[in-house]
């Protein structure tokens, strides 16, 4: 079976709320306990800047299997070309290969779209998450210790960047 990207449509929302809404029940991706609705999420798909996309990830039937976003990392302008970004898989696709492709598109998008460098929080205990950022070129900034609240417990939560530039040293 192939897998596609492109660029998410209204039409998505649906698909985009439910495996949004698995990774906060499934507590491997986000700090969130809150289920969102479609009508949050549609609001959230847009109003965004036409710099921060949201990319799906479908099959040749058009069923939808995750989506990975570009946001901002902090409004002020002096970090305008940095994206915080979200990436999502639909349970039961979860370990099949479909994150490395999304977030090859997203790397690819971020670059057209005049992003230097990308960010992402991840949980220390998300191994699967860590190896695929890592193999995509991603490194470990640090991590906050119990940084976030979750059922109750404090969190970790691992830092990690990947530039977009082939000269990331500082001049």
């Amino acid at each position: 079976m192939g897998y596609s990207t492109r660029e998410a449509k209204v039409q998505d929302v649906p698909a985009i709320t439910r495996i949004y809404n698995q990774g906060i029940e499934d507590r491997v991706a986000t700090l969130e306990t809150r289920l969102r609705t479609e009508d949050e999420m549609k609001d959230w798909l847009l109003n965004r800047s036409e710099k921060n996309k949201v990319l799906v990830i479908e099959d040749e039937n058009n069923n939808v299997y995750g989506w990975a976003s570009l946001n901002i990392f902090n409004s002020r302008c002096c970090y305008s070309g940095i994206a915080d970004i979200s990436i999502y898989i639909e349970r039961q696709m979860r370990g099949k290969g479909l994150g490395k492709i999304l977030l090859t598109s997203l790397i690819k998008t971020a670059k057209e779209q005049g992003f230097h460098k990308m960010v992402l929080s991840t949980f220390k205990y998300n191994e699967a998450g860590q190896r695929l950022y890592k193999a995509m070129g991603f490194r470990e900034v640090g991590t906050y210790i119990r940084q976030g609240m979750l059922d109750g417990k404090w969190v970790d939560v691992t830092i990690m960047e990947k530039h977009l530039l082939d000269d990331v040293t500082s001049k």
